[in-house]
């Protein structure tokens, strides 16, 4: 389950530019160091000591990734990368299998039907907090026509919330 929260573009943008940063920081520190290290202790002063550097910068990446997946993505500050990170994953799971979802809407399938709302504020709310609101213009038709047919039905149109089993459903 995933739920859209709405966020403060401006906080949004600021804390992801932050924790990117550090992200970088540590991934030089790391890559240099750990390069620098395989250089002194295996490389050579006569020989190119290129695949000396080149394990140093991927051991460098291989731990940076153990450090966000691991204890980084706890933190206070990767809260909003983590949260734009889940927000467009979410996103991308409906994307793959949006002929299919929209197939499963026409032939009025109610769970569809919400998971394509679900994809339509999931992506008005991307855009806004990326500042990228031109984008949304390509599907206002689209949005507002299921809308239309969830109001129609009865159904609630805001949904903030994916079920994964929405997405199982044939």
């Amino acid at each position: 389950m995933f739920r859209i929260e709405h966020r403060n573009p401006e906080h949004f943008r600021q804390q992801t530019r932050r924790s990117s940063l550090i992200l970088v920081l540590v991934f030089a520190a790391l890559g240099m160091g750990l390069s620098t290290l395989l250089v002194q202790v295996f490389g050579s002063p006569e020989g190119s000591n290129f695949r000396w550097n080149l394990a140093g910068v991927l051991l460098g990446l291989g731990i940076t990734l153990a450090l966000v997946r691991w204890v980084f993505s706890g933190q206070q500050w990767m809260e909003s990368a983590v949260y734009g990170w889940r927000l467009k994953r979410a996103l991308m799971r409906i994307t793959n299998q949006l002929h299919t979802l929209r197939a499963r809407v026409e032939a009025g399938d109610e769970q569809a039907l919400l998971a394509m709302r679900f994809y339509h504020l999931g992506l008005q709310e991307m855009h806004r907090l990326d500042g990228n609101t031109a984008e949304l213009l390509d599907t206002v038709a689209e949005r507002e026509a299921l809308r239309a047919q969830l109001l129609q039905r009865g159904l609630s149109d805001e949904q903030p919330v994916l079920y994964s089993d929405w997405l199982e459903a044939r």
